[in-house]
């Protein structure tokens, strides 16, 4: 078994994620030389997952003549959703080179409260109090993960194994043996299943680049008030161009008439926003807040960072408290997708969504990683399975494909962690 090991560094001022030209002045050369100079280092970021998906997007649009229509565009969109956020979920642990194996029943001892606390036949209570119930008990498992990870010392693989078998045994005691709740709100059900008028996408379009625009003028006027070098403005102008141009398709093929019939469907499924959301909020507060810093510093060097005054035990118990609580966000859409809840609701998604965060850069030894990339991960997952199902291939195929896309990518991540400082030692 490979250790990597890890020099007693100061800890950073700035998150450790991989960003084109930050923190340097100089022309557009200068910073595009730098930045295919990380990669060679080994910093790559989730540059193998966008080459990834852009492969395999381009084989099953060859192979498949209904992989790139409007409708298995939005059902990808949508079957893609609980996986992301279980990644994004899990990115919070992993970057402290941690695990949650307990993310899935989490969830699913959550939306098994959810479902009995609001059934209609049953204690009926309104369902936005029986929301905030299901999401505090993803809060309260996540905390007591924590207590027992950062205060105690146990290995958090041994916690959430642990948990992982005991939260069915709860699950099974709320819900009942075989026992299957169907979801009756309307509200809940519009996540995974409806969508917003066209209008609203170009709207939301406006927005996103309106947001990126302002946080990025916002920094570099900060940056100059405090005398350090911004990266050239052509990138900003670059990066808002991608967007609009990748965002504009996008909302572009998903206003398309998609329905059969009379039936007339079209526009950004609803789940769509709320994943943008998260993400960006997620993004925010790891990228530029406090805790967002300290985290990284724990993931790359916990001695260091409890050596700099970092509370390295608030940190941690921190992370699994927002890890379970997403992880709860992520079932219910999955309950919205299917429709129901029953006793074995969450228990195999959790390893997907590690495979996700793994496949999309987030490294497994800590430190170094985005939610962004996790999103792209379990996109690449998610075109997987949804190109593998449309050429009717077996599913055992699908587990053989996504174990050998995370066998290289978990390869990928320890040579570039060998490339860019670490040393292994066997």
């Amino acid at each position: 078994m490979s250790v990597t090991t890890k020099s007693d560094t100061p800890v950073p001022e700035t998150p450790a994620p991989d960003m084109i030209g930050s923190g340097q002045d100089g022309t557009l050369r200068d910073q595009t030389v730098a930045y295919f100079q990380r990669v060679r280092n080994g910093d790559m970021g989730a540059l193998p997952a966008i080459a990834g998906f852009v492969v395999l997007s381009i084989l099953f649009t060859a192979l498949s003549p209904f992989f790139l229509t409007e409708r298995n565009f939005a059902n990808l969109l949508t079957q893609a959703a609980t996986l992301v956020m279980l990644a994004m979920a899990l990115v919070f642990v992993i970057l402290l080179g941690e695990i949650d194996l307990s993310a899935g029943v989490t969830s699913g001892v959550a939306m098994s409260l959810f479902v009995v606390l609001s059934d209609p036949g049953g204690l009926n209570m309104n369902w936005i109090l029986a929301a905030v119930v299901a999401l505090l008990s993803g809060l309260v498992i996540g905390l007591f993960i924590g207590f027992f990870v950062a205060r105690v010392g146990v290995p958090s693989f041994v916690v959430t194994l642990g948990l992982f078998l005991g939260l069915q045994g709860l699950q099974l005691i709320i819900i009942g043996n075989g026992g299957l709740y169907r979801i009756q709100q309307p509200e809940i059900l519009a996540i995974q299943n409806s969508n917003m008028p066209p209008w609203a996408g170009w709207v939301m379009l406006v927005v996103i680049l309106g947001i990126t625009a302002g946080q990025a003028f916002i920094d570099r006027r900060r940056r100059a008030r405090a005398g350090v070098a911004s990266r050239t403005i052509i990138l900003l102008w670059i990066r808002l161009g991608v967007i609009a141009v990748i965002g504009g398709i996008v909302i572009a093929l998903l206003n398309q008439n998609r329905g059969t019939g009379f039936l007339a469907v079209s526009g950004v499924p609803i789940v769509v926003p709320i994943v943008l959301a998260i993400l960006w909020i997620g993004t925010f507060v790891l990228d530029r807040t406090r805790f967002g810093r300290y985290l990284y510093a724990v993931g790359g060097n916990a001695e260091a960072a409890r050596r700099a005054g970092i509370k390295v035990v608030g940190i941690k118990w921190a992370a699994f408290a927002i890890c379970s609580t997403l992880a709860v966000v992520s079932g219910f859409f999955s309950a919205s997708k299917v429709g129901s809840v029953d006793a074995a609701f969450g228990r195999d998604i959790v390893l997907s969504g590690v495979a996700a965060a793994v496949v999309g850069g987030v490294s497994l030894f800590g430190g170094r990683g985005r939610l962004l990339h996790a999103a792209i991960g379990a996109l690449v997952i998610a075109v997987i399975t949804n190109g593998l199902g449309l050429l009717n291939l077996p599913g055992g195929v699908n587990f053989l494909v996504t174990g050998g896309v995370l066998i290289l990518a978990a390869t990928v991540d320890a040579l570039s962690r060998r490339r860019s400082g670490g040393t292994v030692v066997r």
